[in-house]
């Protein structure tokens, strides 16, 4: 008797340790699969925030490309020219850089908010010479009749800052980052099939410039067909001595900080597969851009 009680005791303690072992794999294999979900989530949000860096890098490199063919001092026009180089090695490096390289990601980014600074910097040294500059010619045109000599170096200043001015229109505009485009279905579903398109959304972040001049903006984004054709209602704004159309227009208050815009351009008429170019302006400046494709 006492040896069937024995063993009923030791079936009844293997059960209970079966049912733990079974408990505990279940949960090990619903925890990997969560785990798995997760890593997923946060390698696509990798890959975007990487895809978002190298836009900002290739746009900073652009901008100091314009910046150089507008200045003749030599020594700003070095300086500038380092500091584009440097975007672009950064902007190697990025490419580079695999999309799970969370350290590496992270020290290019704080190179990136350096690179801003940079910037910045620039805008506030051609304040400074352009003040400088003008107390310089008020001094020399009191002795324009006396001297000559002063008289051609005012005009040097002059031409100077003219050159230096054009630079600060040109850090000062806007700027248009993190641009996306695609189309929607009737449902609002993004989708990439052309017959199933029925409104464009196009979604961007005008950055933070302390030195753009505050107020109501008008934000034009003009989208071009495959074909070269604009999507337009017929408006038009000013770009370069000329009227160009435009598909959408955004009124926005601008404060000098960061600020998220999303358009949208209703399809009324039967579009074509192919790639689709949607270029964004304001005040007078193209100030970001991207292109966006459907089957």
């Amino acid at each position: 008797m006492e040896r069937r009680n024995l063993l009923t005791v030791v079936a009844i303690a293997l059960v209970v340790v079966l049912a733990a072992i079974v408990a505990y794999l279940t949960y090990r294999t619903s925890k990997a699969e969560d785990d798995r979900e997760q890593m997923e989530q946060l390698q696509q949000l990798a890959e975007m925030d990487k895809l978002e860096m190298e836009n900002q890098y290739e746009e900073f490199a652009r901008q100091y490309e314009e910046l150089q063919t507008q200045i003749n001092n030599d020594s700003l026009l070095a300086q500038l020219e380092k500091e584009q180089n440097r975007v672009q090695e950064l902007l190697q490096e990025l490419k580079r850089t695999k999309d799970n390289d969370a350290a590496e990601i992270m020290r290019l980014k704080k190179e990136l908010a350096t690179l801003r600074e940079i910037l910045r910097n620039y805008v506030m040294q051609i304040d400074s010479l352009n003040r400088l500059n003008q107390q310089l010619n008020t001094e020399n045109e009191n002795l324009r009749t006396e001297n000559m000599q002063a008289q051609q170096h005012i005009s040097s200043l002059t031409t100077e800052k003219e050159t230096l001015t054009e630079k600060v229109a040109i850090a000062s505009q806007l700027d248009a980052t993190g641009i996306s485009a695609f189309g929607k279905n009737k449902k609002g579903k993004q989708t990439s099939k052309v017959k199933d398109v029925k409104r464009f959304q196009i979604s961007f972040t005008i950055s933070r410039n302390v030195t753009v001049q505050t107020g109501m903006k008008s934000i034009y984004v003009r989208i071009m067909t495959p074909t070269n054709e604009v999507l337009t209602q017929g408006g038009t704004f000013p770009y370069e001595n000329r009227n160009l159309e435009y598909s959408i227009r955004k009124d926005i208050e601008y404060t000098g900080e960061e600020q998220q815009v999303t358009v949208y351009w209703d399809v009324v008429q039967t579009l074509l597969a192919g790639q689709y170019r949607a270029d964004i302006f304001a005040d007078g400046n193209r100030i970001g851009g991207t292109t966006f494709s459907f089957e």
